[in-house]
């Protein structure tokens, strides 16, 4: 048995004939899990999220009457944490909160019309007190989320496979393929039965399901979509041509009275959740903001909120 200065010498040995590449390997070992500055990126603020939303989503490009950007939240705070939703309800604020989120960015303002009081005894005050407590920033993205390339009517022309796609109304401000809605043509045409069946199945359950006019069996192909509530265009549709309409929220006077312009024929109508069309847009947002902000370095976690605030519950037919 070696005695401890035998041990000693032995090993002394041993450091000093060992190659470079097993030092190397052994100082590995040792650093393996160490972590330096120079790995982690530069955290996100929310500052650095608005102009990342602004790239994507300019303001310019809002509805006159349209109230759009930042609710509530300090712009220096960070941001490792969004949540995507289309209504700032009480329930999905609160689901925020609880998932941790720093940022929730809906499609749907807050307050679109003006207010004396966000006392936390009226709906929209009790939402205003649950963003403060619980650190979570809110910004809307509306209207400039529907006209922006790939906003709320891109992602339903390609969900629908709608090709040599171009804006119902064009914008006033920005490129020449933004604006409010989409027309464009199907690769094929199809009877209004199956194109409505195909609308039926890519939205979001909801109890109220989707309405048709028109003949189940009439032939089309050039189709107009506009996400949310779009019977403000049903002329503009008229004149371009579209065989069908998809579009949510459609009253009675102006679904009618388009309708019998069109003595029952073209431009057929479709109507959906107001809701679910909208949200059909915001996976395809969260994936876009996260790219930007990967592009930039920031390691920021953006989800999407499965919180249903449609309105309605159930809906009777007849048999």
């Amino acid at each position: 048995m070696q005695d401890e200065t035998e041990k000693q010498t032995a090993a002394s040995e041993n450091d000093e004939t060992a190659t470079p590449e097993v030092a190397e390997a052994v100082a590995g070992e040792n650093t393996e899990d160490t972590v330096t500055a120079d790995d982690v990126g530069p955290e996100a603020t929310l500052g650095d999220i608005l102009i990342a939303v602004e790239e994507l989503w300019p303001a310019s490009l809002a509805e006159k009457w349209d109230r759009v950007g930042l609710v509530a939240g300090r712009t220096e705070r960070p941001v490792r944490r969004v949540l995507f939703a289309v209504d700032p309800t009480l329930d999905v604020v609160r689901d925020a909160v609880a998932r941790g989120t720093d940022l929730l960015i809906t499609h749907h303002p807050l307050m679109l019309r003006g207010v004396n009081s966000v006392a936390a005894t009226d709906p929209k005050g009790e939402v205003v007190h649950e963003l403060i407590e619980g650190r979570c920033a809110l910004l809307t993205v509306h209207t400039n989320g529907d006209s922006a390339v790939g906003g709320v009517s891109d992602v339903l022309a390609d969900i629908f496979g709608l090709q040599e796609v171009e804006p119902l109304s064009a914008a006033d401000e920005g490129l020449p393929e933004e604006g409010i809605g989409r027309i464009g043509d199907l690769p094929q045409a199809v009877t209004l039965g199956d194109f409505a069946a195909k609308v039926y199945g890519a939205m979001p359950a909801v109890a109220g399901g989707v309405r048709v006019a028109g003949d189940r069996q009439a032939v089309i192909r050039r189709v107009a979509v506009c996400g949310g509530a779009g019977d403000s265009l049903l002329d503009t549709v008229r004149e371009a041509g579209a065989d069908v309409y998809v579009t949510g929220d459609l009253r009675h006077h102006p679904a009618l009275e388009a309708r019998e312009t069109a003595r029952g024929q073209r431009p057929y109508l479709i109507d959906v959740s107001h809701f679910a069309s909208e949200w059909l847009w915001l996976p395809a947002a969260a994936d876009a903001l996260t790219n930007v902000l990967s592009d930039q370095n920031f390691d920021v976690e953006v989800q999407v909120s499965s919180i249903n605030s449609d309105p309605w519950d159930f809906v009777l037919t007849p048999q």
